[in-house]
């Protein structure tokens, strides 16, 4: 599958925002371009249950259409969860990496883990450490710049920055409570042109380096 681009654009019910127009090219995109919107967007991500069917999540917009889907096994010796389209189609599987001392994670395009897929690792930035930061390596020079994905406990929120620039915030708690209590939908608004499947993707590695789900 890899340099395919199995999707057509969709109107997927977005309603924040309006185009922004720039002067440069802002698109940060990873796994697709498609997953890319010309103006700030905001998605809930929804947890549906974790029980002997496994950890599931739905991400939905506004309009309570439901734009992805997270699943994976409640019980395994690793980690392992799937990141898929409305329709259940597998963009990316993320495996956590056992003999890995900083919380590794290996993310796949697909659903398989063929070394030809490997599309980028996340691993904790230091072993011990305050707050939870987890840094991004591309298997390729992929983007310029680098990203990392911050959570702070004390106030329960979550950035993802591409080098110095914040390109998207867990930025409300719901009634259910915070985003580091695990048993909530939470909130996060995404900037324009930026991968939110890719966000989604680090959020969710976040939440199991922390082990919330």
């Amino acid at each position: 599958m890899a340099g395919t681009e199995p999707y057509q654009k969709m109107n997927y019910g977005f309603a924040i925002g309006t185009p922004v127009a720039t002067s440069h090219n802002t698109n940060v995109a990873v796994v697709s371009d498609v997953f890319c919107c010309p103006y700030p967007i905001q998605l809930t991500v929804k947890k549906k249950c974790k029980g002997l069917s496994g950890a599931k999540l739905e991400v939905v917009d506004l309009n309570s259409n439901v734009v992805l889907r997270v699943d994976g096994p409640h019980d395994s010796f690793s980690k392992k969860r799937v990141l898929r389209d409305p329709a259940g189609y597998p963009l990316l599987t993320m495996r956590e990496k056992l003999t890995s001392l900083h919380d590794g994670w290996t993310v796949h395009r697909g659903e398989g883990s063929d070394p030809t897929e490997l599309m980028f690792t996340v691993k904790r930035s230091n072993a011990l450490q305050w707050r939870a930061r987890l840094d991004v390596f591309f298997q390729s020079h992929h983007l310029p710049g680098n990203f990392s994905v911050v959570g702070t406990y004390f106030d329960d929120s979550a950035k993802v920055y591409h080098s110095n620039a914040v390109i998207a915030e867990v930025k409300e708690k719901t009634t259910f409570g915070g985003f580091f209590k695990g048993k909530q939908d939470f909130v996060v608004r995404i900037n324009p042109g930026v991968d939110y499947a890719f966000v989604v993707s680090l959020l969710v590695i976040l939440n199991e380096t922390n082990t919330i789900f």
